[in-house]
């Protein structure tokens, strides 16, 4: 076999083991789904009325304004599991293990990120059922839905290579599953739940330019049938360059470690 081969089956061999583990100890994943669908709910039945008026409308409309912003909000929550679990595998001696055998040490880390992926698309695509259900009326073409979905999967293959590298670089599981707790909090700081010209001066200038915004006001476009502007290139520009600094860091913590 050659090298690529090699490191195709080895890696297929990871991702089976991570989703095993995604299987077996069910808990974590469905604590990583319902806690989006329950800040979905919370905002939609709670605040959905006033929030939706100030946009022009109603409860309706304001689920339409925040499926993407909870949709974010679920995979970089699911993403603080993937550190959690790196950082535990580091921490229990499997990785001296693997080191003794004969796999493709790249393997490793992508079983983490493959199976990760999975789970997060899965998420999201869990929370768009309950959306439906409650209300949520996109109206893009099979086009759209195409784009936000690719839109997503960028993201989430960004984030989840910046939280694996987050779990190398943590000591403990505990001090893993605190580091990516930022990203759960950027959707609230961007235009996830409120329009960003809403904000105060200081925090509508984060709330536009950080890394978030460009890619909900893309996803919610898409999704609605909207124009979306350069939010597009602005995302595709943040997403692609923080997951090949995130691969390239993970990478080198790994052969370090």
């Amino acid at each position: 076999m050659s090298t690529l081969t090699l490191a195709a089956r080895d890696s297929s061999t990871m991702v089976r083991r991570q989703l095993k583990r995604l299987i077996r100890y069910p808990a974590m994943t469905v604590q990583l789904v319902v806690t989006p669908v329950i800040i979905l709910l919370l905002f939609v039945y709670v605040f959905g009325g006033t929030l939706g008026a100030g946009l022009g409308g109603g409860r309706g409309t304001y689920i339409n304004y925040v499926v993407p912003g909870i949709l974010l909000m679920a995979a970089a929550t699911a993403a603080t599991g993937t550190a959690v679990m790196v950082a535990t595998d580091m921490t229990e001696g499997i990785i001296a293990r693997f080191r003794t055998m004969r796999i493709s040490r790249a393997s490793v880390l992508t079983g983490h990120v493959v199976a990760s992926v999975i789970q997060q698309l899965l998420g999201m695509a869990v929370v768009i059922g309950f959306a439906l259900a409650i209300g949520f009326r996109p109206h893009g073409t099979f086009l759209d839905w195409l784009g936000a979905i690719g839109m997503l999967t960028l993201f989430v293959v960004a984030i989840t290579w910046l939280t694996v590298a987050l779990g190398l670089k943590s000591s403990t599981p505990e001090a893993a599953s605190n580091a990516p707790m930022p990203l759960v909090f950027l959707p609230f700081l961007g235009s996830g739940f409120v329009p960003t010209d809403s904000m105060p001066t200081v925090l509508r200038w984060f709330a536009e330019y950080q890394p978030f915004t460009p890619i909900m006001q893309t996803v919610r476009g898409l999704m609605l049938g909207t124009p979306t502007g350069n939010n597009p290139a602005i995302a595709a520009a943040w997403w692609l360059g923080i997951g090949i600094l995130s691969y390239f860091w993970a990478k080198r913590t790994f052969d370090k470690s």
